[in-house]
């Protein structure tokens, strides 16, 4: 092991770009094994073959992968983020149109003080709100 003393500015620098350069090839790797599996038209076989061939030979394999697949993992992709995005925003069309029963009672209470309400009717909604 190296003192921390004997490593020069250059070498540090050295160091962080040598780094930074495992991360992007790590995160390119894990976008191309996620795109072999998003891809539901490549066989299994397939897809055994790329991993191997990702395994084996990683850099050939990778440059191969991206340059004879590239358009559709991007197509890929895009299409992973619009569904993530749909069911995001009907998850949010759900939870913003649903109201608690509390809030329910909160608002016939206001009408039956406000006196849009008889004591009759506000008991009779008040029994169908907790009925269900």
């Amino acid at each position: 092991m190296i003192p921390v003393a004997d490593i020069s500015f250059g070498e540090l620098l050295l160091l962080v770009f040598e780094v930074f350069l495992f991360v992007i090839w790590i995160w390119i790797l894990f976008a191309i094994i996620s795109d072999l599996f998003r891809d539901h038209g490549l066989s299994g076989w397939w897809k055994a073959v790329w991993i191997i061939f990702l395994v084996f030979l990683p850099f050939l394999g990778a440059l191969i992968y991206l340059i004879a697949r590239g358009n559709g993992m991007r197509d890929r992709t895009i299409k992973a983020q619009a569904e993530a995005k749909e069911h995001f925003d009907q998850y949010v069309r759900e939870q913003a149109s649903s109201t608690s029963p509390a809030d329910e009672l909160h608002k016939l209470a206001d009408l039956r003080d406000k006196g849009a309400l008889s004591d009759a009717e506000f008991e009779q909604a008040k029994a169908k709100l907790l009925a269900s």
